[in-house]
């Protein structure tokens, strides 16, 4: 299994935003080799909000396959030389490879 997390922190107040955005349904979802998209909010009292974004695949192939599909690059030059909406204060991305998984029943 193959895991992307994307971990965004943005202004206090605009969480939902972001949670919306990766909520709604999309292209993603009809890609082969896709598990599921989670998406947490960081519990915060007051001030900067977090919004986790946990992709899981099957593989890092079936990623690749994504990231180089039509669809996904066709949305990136849709946006391209747009700004980023002034909430988003910092986008962070990691990749990662699942070495075990102990279920819990």
């Amino acid at each position: 299994m193959f895991i992307q997390l994307r971990k965004i922190t943005v202004a206090e107040g605009n969480a939902e935003k972001v949670i919306k955005q990766f909520s709604g349904e999309g292209m993603i979802e009809k890609q082969e080799g896709i598990i599921d998209v989670t998406v947490m909010e960081k519990k915060v009292r007051r001030g900067d909000e977090e919004v986790i974004v946990m992709i899981r695949w099957e593989s890092e192939e079936y990623w690749k396959q994504w990231e180089k599909s039509d669809a996904h690059i066709a949305n990136h030059k849709a946006n391209l030389g747009k700004p980023k909406p002034e909430f988003i204060l910092n986008t962070e991305v990691g990749k990662y490879e699942v070495k075990s998984v102990k279920p819990y029943n």
